[in-house]
């Protein structure tokens, strides 16, 4: 009895709470906006290379094969780039954790507030981000062969954006299982880890691009 009329009570709050409806509305409206920008930016991106693609097929020009090669390299990235981020938006959703949606957009999809969630929920997040990436590449090879140069550039790039992530939050992830705080050892990534995992990635995706290429 107790627990129904505690129910019914919060329904009636926030029914007759227009500051919080206000609020809900306003971040799914923040949400919906970011994920318009993404979708419009990942569709621009294998727009492009789709053109590309069919030119360099048709036509067999250096042009048209270099212009391929270099959307390839952007649809490749954007494509796991993205993935990587909505999904670790999708892990902070399921964690139940507490965050916000920036009102500008940009490319995080939203603010992790580090005092208000516990370290298993920023895991389940951080994690959630490899998994996003991991299937965008898996769906990658599965759609396009790498039969062309320019669709092995595409796919070499999103196992590359894949690399750099994991490179800059690995060890992070180990670190924080291993008993550090989340937000000081994110604040441990500096132009350092940076560069250094950019280094690794493009290595990673100019040797596979190459065995792709074969």
């Amino acid at each position: 009895m107790t627990e129904n009329t505690q129910s019914e009570e919060s329904v009636v709050t926030l029914e007759d709470n227009p500051e919080m409806a206000s609020l809900a509305s306003s971040r799914g409206f923040r949400l919906g906006k970011q994920a318009g920008l993404h979708l419009l930016i990942w569709m621009s991106a294998f727009g492009l290379f789709a053109a590309a693609d069919s030119w360099a097929a048709l036509t067999g020009l250096g042009l048209a094969t270099l212009l391929c090669v270099m959307s390839g390299v952007i649809a490749g990235l954007t494509t796991t780039t993205l993935a990587h981020e909505w999904f670790h938006w999708l892990g902070a959703w399921l964690s139940g954790g507490s965050y916000d949606i920036p009102a500008k957009s940009g490319l995080f999809v939203y603010d992790w507030h580090f005092e208000q969630n516990d370290v298993r929920k920023f895991l389940i997040m951080s994690v959630a981000g490899s998994v996003g990436g991991a299937l965008a590449v898996l769906l990658l090879w599965n759609a396009l062969p790498a039969d062309t140069l320019g669709r092995a550039a595409l796919r070499a790039a999103a196992i590359g954006s894949f690399v750099f992530a994991a490179a800059i939050e690995w060890p992070v992830l180990q670190r924080i299982r291993n008993g550090g705080d989340p937000l000081a050892e994110l604040s441990k990534i500096n132009q350092r880890v940076l560069s250094r995992s950019f280094i690794i990635a493009v290595i990673a995706g100019v040797v596979l691009m190459v065995m792709f290429a074969r």
